[in-house]
C-alpha cells in the first residue's frame, strides 16, 4: 500500500454513515440526543466539587438524590426516543415535565442548561412524525406525471430538468410559452 492511496477501509466508513444517517432519520434522533444532554448536568452539577487551591465547594444539597433521579430519567427518556420512537409523545411529555420540575429540585434545572436542553428535546419528541414510506406503486405513478405535477420529491437531481423541445425556449414557459431566451 502506498503512500497515496485512499485507503481499504474508505469503503466501509461510507456504509456504516450511510447505515447511520439511515437509522437517525427513522426515529427523532435530535430529541433524544438533546434530552440525554439535558439530563447530564442536571444530575452532575449536585454532586460536583470544584477546587479553588486548597478549597472545595460543594453544590450538594438536600435535592441532590431528587437532582440524580431527574437526570436518568431524562438520559433514558433520550435513549427511549432512540429505541422506541412508537413512545415519542409519551417520552417528549415526560422529559417537558422533568424538565420544568428539576428548576426547584435541581439547582435551577442543572443552571438552565440542563433544562433548556431537556425542554428542546422534549418538544422535539412530541412535534416529530415519521416519514411516510413510498410505495413502488407511487413511485412509478408520479413518473407518468407531466412535469409540473410532480410531488416535490421527484422535483429534485436530473429528473428535474425536463427536456426542452427545441433550442432557446425557456423550460420555465412551458411547453405553450412563447418566451425564448436571447442568444
Amino acid at each position: 500500500m502506498s503512500p497515496e492511496s485512499t485507503g481499504q477501509n474508505e469503503h466501509h466508513i461510507r456504509v456504516y454513515r450511510r447505515r447511520f444517517r439511515a437509522w437517525r432519520g427513522n426515529r427523532p434522533f435530535w430529541a433524544g440526543l438533546f434530552t440525554m444532554a439535558g439530563g447530564v448536568p442536571i444530575a452532575y452539577f449536585p454532586y460536583a466539587n470544584m477546587h479553588l487551591g486548597n478549597v472545595t465547594l460543594a453544590m450538594s444539597t438536600t435535592a441532590g438524590a431528587g437532582s440524580l433521579i431527574i437526570g436518568v430519567l431524562l438520559i433514558t427518556l433520550g435513549l427511549t426516543m432512540w429505541f422506541h420512537s412508537i413512545v415519542r409523545v409519551f417520552a417528549g411529555v415526560a422529559a417537558i415535565l422533568l424538565a420544568l420540575i428539576s428548576i426547584p429540585v435541581a439547582n435551577i434545572g442543572g443552571f438552565i442548561v440542563g433544562f433548556l436542553l431537556s425542554l428542546i428535546g422534549g418538544a422535539l419528541s412530541v412535534s416529530w412524525a415519521p416519514g411516510d414510506p413510498k410505495s413502488a406503486e407511487q413511485a412509478a405513478s408520479a413518473k407518468d406525471l407531466p412535469y409540473e405535477e410532480r410531488p416535490e420529491g421527484e422535483l429534485q437531481g436530473a429528473a428535474a430538468v425536463p427536456q426542452q423541445q427545441g433550442a432557446g425556449v425557456d423550460p420555465a414557459a412551458g411547453a405553450e410559452g412563447g418566451r425564448h431566451r436571447a442568444g
